[in-house]
């Protein structure tokens, strides 16, 4: 009998009283399903063209910079997210355009991510441990609060972890990222 998991699906207070639609942005990523956020967390979208790890906001506020591209990509696209405070405000840095749709949360299906999807996050998280060993680098391993083991150390190339959720939308792929366990891992990253 299969379990039942429960839907963590955090925009659910964004739902609107008068026709119960969400409405989100579709954020495109490579080597992974595209990322799915509220469209009400997004502050702006901006033209950039160069990989960087921290952007400067309104020419004053630093942003960390998360990546929805392998290292040898190019950007053109920065997205500033809305954070618990403004210091954790976060940027996705991707390549092309963003798609704004509503959609029922009903139509929003918890799955797992896929295999192709998978095998890519599997290998990515041993070259990381082949890079850390090679800077002699040993990443401890830790338990969350539902006793998954995740790793001590952030990384932006596995999806595989307590950080995303795989939905389905219209038979597509998903990722609903935890912007705030991503915000505060970056801001700590970065402090």
């Amino acid at each position: 009998m299969n379990q039942i998991r429960k839907h963590t699906f955090e925009a659910v207070s964004l739902l609107t009283a008068d026709n119960g639609l969400l409405e989100v942005t579709l954020i495109p990523a490579m080597n992974q399903p595209d990322w799915i956020v509220p469209t009400s967390l997004i502050l702006s979208i901006e033209p950039y063209y160069e990989r960087i790890w921290t952007y400067l906001w309104q020419e004053n506020q630093e942003v960390a910079v998360f990546h929805l591209l392998p290292r040898d990509e190019a950007p053109d696209t920065m997205i500033i997210l809305e954070g618990n405070t403004s210091i954790h405000r976060i940027a996705l840095q991707t390549r092309g355009d963003t798609q704004n749709i509503q959609v029922r949360i009903s139509d929003v299906k918890d799955v797992e991510l896929p295999q192709e999807y998978m095998t890519m996050a599997m290998t990515n998280m041993d070259v990381n441990k082949k890079r850390d060993e090679d800077f002699g680098f040993f990443a401890p391993v830790v338990t969350d609060g539902d006793s998954n083991k995740v790793e001590e150390r952030f990384r932006e190339n596995v999806v595989v972890s307590y950080l995303f959720q795989t939905v389905m939308i219209n038979n597509e792929y998903y990722l609903v990222p935890d912007l705030d366990k991503i915000a505060h891992q970056l801001v700590d990253l970065d402090s």
